[in-house]
């Protein structure tokens, strides 16, 4: 058995939920933020059979995309001035991690 943990952008997560659990996957959701954007992502934690790691990999895949956004930034110019920066940032896809799970119970 296998423990699937998929970190996700709050914007495709819904999208990424929906139809993982359309394909009858069971899913346990977590609202959690990102350290860089301090932005905010779901967390998923996918339990299955490692036959069915692939469907799930290719659900989120098609579900989440990466894309580009501006940002603004600071950087100190000293004497306490922050001048406001944009800067262009990837948001959005998912990171996806597979751990091994030696015992699983229902209670």
């Amino acid at each position: 058995m296998k423990m699937v943990l998929a970190i996700i952008n709050h914007d495709d997560a819904q999208d990424v939920i929906d139809n993982l659990m359309k394909a009858g996957f069971q899913i346990t959701k977590l609202a959690t933020t990102g350290g860089f954007l301090r932005a905010g992502n779901v967390t998923i934690l996918v339990g299955l059979d490692e036959s069915k790691l692939d469907d799930c990999f290719d659900i989120i895949r098609e579900h989440s995309s990466s894309r580009k956004q501006i940002i603004p930034t600071t950087a100190e110019l000293g004497m306490g001035f922050f001048p406001s920066t944009p800067v262009q940032v990837d948001v959005g896809g998912a990171t996806v991690f597979v751990l091994n799970v030696e015992r699983f119970e229902k209670l």
